[in-house]
């Protein structure tokens, strides 16, 4: 149960970020006309740094990993879903001609879930602790 805590405020927290990330892609296409793969490429480096911030905070705060070494992996983990991103939604721009509005929401949705599995496991390392155990490091400080 309280993974499923914790993974709903994960995904409160990935849904604000992205709100603005879509918001931010939004501007940066339409208002300013940057290039849709650019825009995609800004807003999530944007989206994904406040998102990271919040995580830290809200959801995984049993780590115990510090902050540089932790944003370092975050960085790590969001590259590697950025990579994710661009490529699925040029393929789904390009060769599947569906609108990039609509593409960016797909996409992220199933990037979204393993980024949140590579955090919990491979970043903050908080799989099977909660804030409430005795062993939970906010607890024993």
């Amino acid at each position: 149960m309280l993974g499923f805590i914790r993974f709903s405020k994960y995904v409160g927290v990935g849904f604000s970020t992205f709100v603005f990330d879509l918001f931010l892609f939004y501007i940066l296409t339409s208002w300013i006309g940057i290039q849709y793969l650019f825009a995609t490429i800004l807003a999530f480096t944007i989206s994904v740094s406040i998102n990271y911030g919040i995580s830290r905070r809200y959801v995984f705060r049993e780590t115990d990993r510090g902050v540089v070494a932790g944003y370092s992996y975050f960085l790590l983990i969001g590259g590697s879903s950025l990579v994710a991103v661009t490529l699925l939604m040029a393929i789904c721009v390009e060769i599947l001609d569906l609108p990039y509005l609509i593409s960016r929401i797909f996409v992220s949705g199933a990037v979204g879930i393993g980024t949140y599995l590579m955090n919990l496991y491979l970043n903050f390392r908080v799989a099977g602790k909660h804030a409430h155990d005795e062993s939970s490091p906010q607890e024993k400080n």
